[in-house]
């Protein structure tokens, strides 16, 4: 096989990765909510119960084949199921190509450091799925992530992966970004005697902290975060005819930062640095 052969079939294996844990986010996000386990049972029709044979539980593919319809009971399965994993299947291509860029950084350090950031990219999608529709972000991808990040960070300095913040830093992004959004909470609660955001949103934070460190990366994810929020928040209000009183869930926008900054954060880095400079 050419080196460019190689290239290819590795993106792919980083596909079928993505499609894979496409398929085990929508258990994640039909039971996480309802506090069930996301191993035990194995999936089964939402309508009838039925068990879903492996080979009708193919990411993507096994949706067309069975025409959006349980096998069992013929009841309609939401198109939603191929979205997510198709959605995964492509972030994890791109995100391969981000870390690993091509097949010379193709090493220890590049392949855990994908697979560091592809499970932070699975939680990214799976809380913003699930606060839209529940207005909950579960602790399995908020505060329980922390410790994955510091342990992560850690390791890639071992493996002398550049790219990643040391685990001191790490820490130190957890504290701020926990911190942070709860000095703002505290501040809005006093002026305002209401609540603005919700917990959920300060330990979301201090796991985005913990992969991308204090300054500039979850304050630059808070930033992209809060724009992308507003914008899309008064933009729906004057929609909706609602008023400036609209609450919409904060943790898919902040979701949308830290991806964001996962992919551009060196470059957008440099331009901050830049712009305080000067």
């Amino acid at each position: 096989m050419t080196v460019d052969g190689a290239w290819v079939m590795f993106q792919v294996f980083a596909g079928i990765f993505g499609l894979l844990f496409g398929s085990f986010m929508n258990v994640c996000i039909a039971r996480m909510p309802e506090d069930r386990s996301v191993v035990h049972p194995g999936s089964a029709c939402p309508s009838c119960g039925t068990a879903i044979k492996p080979y009708d539980n193919v990411p993507v593919l096994a949706w067309f084949w069975l025409r959006g319809r349980c096998r069992a009971c013929k009841a309609d399965i939401s198109p939603l199921y191929p979205l997510v994993e198709a959605a995964f299947g492509v972030l994890a291509v791109l995100l391969f190509r981000s870390v690993v860029k091509d097949i010379a950084f193709l090493d220890a350090g590049h392949l855990v450091a994908f697979v560091w950031y592809g499970w932070l990219a699975f939680a990214i999608l799976a809380m913003s799925f699930i606060d839209l529709r529940h207005k909950i972000i579960p602790d399995e991808f908020s505060i329980y992530m922390v410790p994955i990040g510091v342990g992560g960070a850690a390791l890639l300095g071992h493996l002398g992966y550049v790219g990643a913040p040391t685990w001191q830093q790490s820490v130190v992004g957890a504290l701020v970004g926990g911190g942070l959004v709860s000095a703002i909470m505290g501040a809005y609660w006093l002026v305002r005697r209401e609540e603005g955001m919700g917990m959920g949103d300060a330990k979301l934070l201090a796991a985005f902290g913990a992969w991308f460190g204090a300054f500039p990366g979850v304050v630059g994810v808070i930033m992209i975060g809060s724009i992308v929020g507003s914008v899309v928040g008064v933009g729906l209000a004057i929609v909706l005819r609602t008023g400036l009183r609209l609450a919409v869930p904060f943790g898919p926008f902040l979701g949308l930062g830290a991806l964001l900054w996962m992919f551009f954060g060196t470059e957008l880095g440099f331009r901050w640095a830049k712009l305080l400079a000067f």
